[in-house]
């Protein structure tokens, strides 16, 4: 599935759903009387604004290559993940900030019958968002989807803490309070796992162990013994990506033959693995720093 296709579709379903959950939460909360339900209501409307973000972001992403970009837009991706990290964290703050106070002064939820209602809808609602989210993010490899779906999923886990709040909160006056504390260390967690993965592309990753694998069993089929490759750099542009490495050949080889072996080999890449190689060519016996 093509990644700017997966953010747009993945972005407006989300936007619809989130507005009309809104509606629902703050009519719901109003009538009963319910602080918590309004208050999700508004953390709800802000994920339209998460869902903008990745919209935007995959339009910027898709953009092609131009003479100040020359390998594409495509980390803006990565990018706008991290922008999505960083609303999750201010809602891990302030539900930390809230079950903090609500624990210090005993206080406990109260919800009406539409509340109940209101908040088992939402619950379906986010989790069909995540997995859908998941889904999209799976098949397009785009990880600002992915993201978002995450954000879907927290939200999901905020509407169980309201519905366990509901029933046991007579009982247990400190549960709403512990359950949100709860809640926000898993949405801090999730944000470590979307950023740091968006930071390791921005910052460059060292190549998986299978593309290396993949490379040197290409190598080998066509120059079997001749050619040993080493020391490889990966340049994720998203979209693109670029490859360097060295190669060891004969030490007489002379600097065509060299030559017409790199190009080979960076074609071959191409094709098969569709990054773009290059290549830098040393003699056998030369001992490189790095090696």
């Amino acid at each position: 599935m093509d990644k700017a296709k997966a953010g747009y579709r993945e972005g407006i379903i989300s936007i619809i759903t989130n507005t009309g959950l809104f509606g629902l939460k703050l009519w719901a909360g109003i009538i009963s009387g319910s602080i918590a339900l309004i208050a999700d209501a508004w953390h709800t409307i802000s994920d339209s604004l998460s869902s903008l973000i990745v919209i935007i972001g995959t339009r910027l992403a898709s953009k092609k290559p131009d003479k100040e970009h020359p390998f594409g837009h495509g980390r803006w991706e990565p990018i706008t993940a991290i922008f999505i990290g960083f609303f999750l964290a201010v809602i891990a703050y302030n539900f930390i900030s809230d079950s903090i106070v609500r624990y210090q002064s005993q206080e406990t939820a109260e919800f009406g019958i539409w509340a109940i209602v209101v908040t088992l809808i939402s619950l379906a609602g986010k989790a069909v968002l995540a997995h859908y989210a998941f889904y999209l993010g799976r098949k397009s490899g785009n990880t600002a989807v992915t993201a978002d779906g995450w954000h879907h999923q927290t939200d999901a886990l905020t509407s169980a803490v309201i519905l366990a709040g509901i029933f046991f909160s007579e009982r247990f006056w400190w549960i709403d309070s512990v359950l949100g504390g709860l809640i926000s260390l898993l949405i801090l967690y999730a944000v470590y796992e979307i950023v740091k993965e968006a930071v390791n592309k921005l910052l460059g990753e060292r190549p998986d162990p299978e593309l290396i694998y993949q490379i040197e069993s290409l190598i080998k089929k066509s120059y079997p013994g001749g050619v040993m490759p080493h020391h490889y750099h990966l340049h994720n542009y998203i979209d693109h990506k670029e490859l360097t490495f060295h190669i060891k050949v004969e030490d007489n080889m002379d600097i065509r033959s060299g030559h017409l072996i790199a190009t080979d080999i960076e074609n071959r890449i191409f094709k098969e693995l569709n990054i773009t190689a290059t290549i830098h060519i040393e003699p056998i016996n030369h001992d490189h720093k790095n090696d």
